[in-house]
């Protein structure tokens, strides 16, 4: 139970993949870490695979003192979470306070809306955004998971066990 009482949140909104969503945080959960489904609003939510889930907290309520972490999962949801100020303020405060971003699949649009992307720096995800995380300034890096400073990237679906193991290593290592 490495994560014991640290306050991990996962950005959810209609069309989240579901799998990128449930299972890191059925790994957090099993590290002892304390997950909030995060939402616009708090009604439940259709996953991309038809998971229902239902959101414990709205982003406008997150402080990136608050947290210890935050994931944006893929899907379809981080298109639609990147229009929202709400999301992009969080996203980019964990990120100024230098506190692990999780970003895997489609979630690199909400990293790009949020400005946290570094020229030069490395990152991955679904090919369908391969050329905006390019054109953001990242370097491209077809991997499965890996660590680049703060932020733990992940490729899509069946990377997620690489990318669990990287998220919990940089978590840990706090």
């Amino acid at each position: 139970m490495r994560l014991q009482n640290k306050k991990i949140a996962i950005l959810i909104a209609e069309g989240v993949e579901d799998y990128e969503y449930i299972v890191p945080m059925m790994r957090l959960q099993e590290e002892g870490a304390q997950v909030l489904s995060a939402a616009l609003d708090l009604k439940p939510i259709k996953g991309k695979n038809g998971l229902t889930l239902t959101p414990d907290t709205l982003v406008e309520s997150l402080n990136a003192d608050d947290l210890f972490a935050i994931i944006i999962p893929g899907g379809w949801a981080p298109d639609k979470l990147r229009r929202y100020d709400s999301v992009k303020k969080i996203v980019r405060g964990m990120d100024q306070a230098n506190k692990i971003v999780g970003i895997i699949c489609h979630g690199g649009s909400t990293a790009i809306s949020a400005g946290i992307i570094k020229k030069g720096q490395r990152a991955t995800g679904s090919t369908g955004i391969k050329d905006d995380l390019v054109n953001a300034g990242a370097v491209w890096a077809d991997e499965p998971a890996f660590r680049e400073g703060n932020q733990v990237w992940g490729r899509v679906v069946t990377d997620i066990p690489d990318f669990n193991r990287e998220l919990v290593k940089a978590l840990v290592e706090g």
